[in-house]
């Protein structure tokens, strides 16, 4: 970011300094494929590349906050060299972008190694997601199954994958793949067990270099059908997805929908990136 440079103040004939120049702050850059919300603008009292946490609101868990004033967000795995170079499974760490590119959320696995060279994908994982301040504000957790995952495994609630999500300890909601022929396919359920979204993923979902497409799960109203958003597996380019396994994945959602479910959905892009674009073993293809 170019800084402004303040020249000397020069004296004027009648002795007093002239006015204090203004200065403006350099635009903060967008990130490619996500537009700005309407009406929204950098903001000055947090340090540049991070939202500043708005005011709270009745009902809403302390640290959802930032998620009442987006229907946009960025999520971007960090590469790890240790497991470009040596091909050994790390933990996964993600930063939660707005659509200006200011980071909301980090969020770190945690899971066992054991689990994660032997098991790739289909690891158990708690996923601790903090704010800028460093106050964990969602879990995400999603346990170990065998066998489970594929579309007809999904039929019987043994071989089907979950995720539940949880705000300061108070539960939001969850996760759940369902029964499909071939696409696949999940249910966002509230903290009552109620549906309310449905998934419906691509037909074929594929990953790497020899993919350089987006892949598109689109969330859809379970009352009506209508499609109200979407979860965007970003590709990035040929060198970075032949090299790593760090994914980005962009995310839609109606901007009044509840704080909790918006969480729910945060968790929706870690179950599906570690279903479909993890790596299926230690070295090899994701």
């Amino acid at each position: 970011m170019s800084q402004n440079t303040i020249q000397p103040i020069q004296q004027q004939p009648g002795g007093n300094p002239p006015p204090p120049q203004q200065y403006e702050p350099a635009p903060v850059s967008q990130p490619i494929g996500m537009q700005p919300m309407g009406g929204q603008q950098p903001v000055s009292g947090q340090p540049q590349g991070f939202m500043e946490k708005p005011a709270g609101t009745a009902g809403c868990p302390p640290g959802l906050e930032y998620l009442t004033l987006i229907d946009q967000l960025l999520v971007h795995q960090q590469v790890e060299m240790l497991e470009v170079i040596t091909g050994f499974e790390t933990k996964n760490k993600y930063q939660i972008k707005n659509s200006m590119g200011q980071q909301i959320y980090f969020a770190q696995e945690e899971s066992s190694c054991c689990e994660r060279q032997c098991c790739g994908p289909q690891r158990g994982f708690i996923m601790h997601i903090t704010d800028n301040s460093g106050k964990e504000v969602i879990t995400c957790t999603r346990e170990f199954k065998c066998c489970a995952g594929c579309c007809w495994c999904a039929c019987c609630d043994c071989g089907a994958m979950t995720l539940k999500v949880e705000a300061n300890g108070e539960f939001c909601g969850m996760v759940r793949q369902t029964c499909s022929k071939w696409s696949p396919r999940y249910q966002i359920l509230d903290a009552q067990d109620q549906t309310i979204f449905d998934i419906q993923g691509p037909c074929c979902v594929c990953d790497g270099p020899c993919c350089p497409m987006d892949q598109e799960f689109m969330l859809l109203s379970s009352n009506t059908g209508d499609e109200v958003g979407k979860i965007s597996k970003q590709y990035t380019g040929f060198v970075k997805e032949a090299f790593s396994t760090a994914d980005n994945f962009g995310v839609n959602f109606p901007m009044d929908l509840d704080v909790k479910m918006k969480a729910v959905m945060i968790g929706a892009v870690f179950l599906i990136d570690f279903m479909f674009f993890e790596e299926k073993d230690n070295g090899g293809e994701g």
